[in-house]
């Protein structure tokens, strides 16, 4: 990801991580009902982990976003590309939100400008992306852009924040379904 890369949406702005965003990590990760739902952050969540995750993140040049919210000025979240395969035109990826910031569109504004990007700018044709058991919120979001339900990895990760093992349900988004989504959505708007 080139380092000037920014994603600006009405309320948030997508960026690369930086050093300084590392107190607002450990904030938002050091919560068990966020941890709970990811495969990679262990809970507790110390600052030497998000010193780690970022420092990763911009040595390998990968396509982790910070989620900052302009009013506040701070990180609430981070999204991300990974596993992105030019070849096949596909890349896999996640999301997590400070729960103080849950419930407020904040997520699926993110996860939007996410989707807009992998297909708009990188030229990918397929996301596929999944959710523990149980994370109906991460579902409902998904949905709302028309993704489709494709299986169920059983026992697929071993949670570092609960140590349980947990299926993964596996959702996928074509690019011409999200672009009907579209459609659809600029339809409603002009009908409002």
């Amino acid at each position: 990801m080139d380092k000037n890369t920014i994603i600006e949406t009405e309320r948030l702005i997508l960026r690369r991580y930086e050093l300084s965003d590392a107190d607002d990590v450990v904030e938002g990760l050091n919560n068990i009902n966020v941890t709970k739902y990811m495969a990679f952050a262990p809970y507790p969540y110390k600052k030497s982990d998000a010193l780690e995750f970022i420092n990763n993140s911009i040595e390998k040049n990968l396509y982790n976003f910070a989620i900052v919210l302009k009013s506040e000025n701070k990180v609430i979240g981070g999204v991300q590309l990974r596993n992105i395969d030019y070849v096949q035109g596909t890349a896999h990826g996640g999301i997590w939100i400070n729960e103080k910031y849950q419930g407020k569109g904040y997520g699926t504004e993110a996860w939007g400008a996410r989707i807009k990007y992998a297909f708009e700018v990188l030229g990918l044709r397929r996301l596929e992306n999944g959710y523990f058991k149980g994370n109906i919120k991460s579902w409902k979001m998904q949905e709302k852009f028309g993704y489709k339900k494709e299986g169920i990895k059983r026992k697929r990760y071993i949670s570092l924040a609960t140590g349980e093992t947990v299926d993964e349900c596996i959702t996928g988004l074509l690019k011409e379904e999200w672009i009907d989504y579209n459609a659809s959505h600029s339809k409603k708007e002009t009908k409002d």
